[in-house]
């Protein structure tokens, strides 16, 4: 039996959107009736992870288990998250719920180790995100090599998530932190980029970058197309 998704949303909305889209191209289907029931719960009241996480800021637990209590009842069989730093709170959500939650960070590291082994990925993701570890301890599991931004780089990072897509900003004014950030870590020994916060799939397909790019949201769509049973395309 076909099974299908939640979405917890709205971390932001655009991230969404690309989630949902990514869902749809990977799924191997020739007609409408062929794709997956998604049910998707944009909830945009979720407070900002990374502030939780380094400041002592309002707590996402409850209102991302309003997200799931919403889903639950809409009858999906499993939980995504397009947000990479919320993906710290995981734990503390599982054991919430029955419904499994595909991981996002393990999906990413399962296809670094596969697609690019023994090459050096640098990680670009959120203050909040590299300060939890949540990439190293997924990256270390499978066994990838990997770096992190220094902490000009991290700033940099945050101007682009915060002040450029997240505000909905023209990505050409955020060219210049995004091209300064791969820069540094292509000179520090970086062989491609895992693109760890879901703003930044966005920013780097908008500014048509040429390095090399993992991108999560894509690695959870795909993984999710599985876990409901559904052909993988592409």
């Amino acid at each position: 039996m076909k099974k299908s998704i939640g979405i917890i949303g709205g971390m932001g909305p655009l991230a969404t959107v690309d989630l949902f889209r990514k869902i749809v191209e990977h799924t191997d289907a020739d007609c409408d009736n062929g794709h997956i029931r998604i049910y998707i719960d944009n909830n945009t009241s979720i407070p900002d992870r990374t502030s939780a996480i380094l400041s002592g800021g309002t707590d996402p637990v409850p209102f991302l288990e309003d997200s799931v209590r919403k889903l639950e009842r809409c009858g999906a069989d499993c939980l995504l998250m397009p947000c990479n730093t919320a993906h710290y709170f995981l734990p503390r959500l599982q054991s919430l719920t029955e419904l499994p939650f595909l991981s996002m960070l393990e999906a990413t590291a399962k296809a670094c180790a596969e697609r690019l082994p023994g090459q050096k990925a640098g990680v670009l993701a959120t203050k909040g995100t590299l300060a939890s570890g949540v990439y190293e301890t997924a990256l270390n599991a499978e066994k990838v090599p990997f770096l992190l931004p220094e902490k000009e780089d991290r700033d940099r990072l945050m101007t682009v998530i915060y002040d450029g897509v997240k505000r909905g900003r023209p990505l050409e004014e955020i060219r210049a932190p995004m091209e300064h950030v791969l820069e540094d870590m292509e000179a520090a020994g970086a062989d491609y980029f895992i693109l760890g916060c879901t703003e930044l799939p966005i920013a780097a397909a908008g500014l048509c970058l040429p390095q090399r790019f993992l991108d999560p949201t894509a690695e959870l769509a795909k993984a999710a197309v599985r876990f409901c049973g559904y052909g993988v395309k592409g």
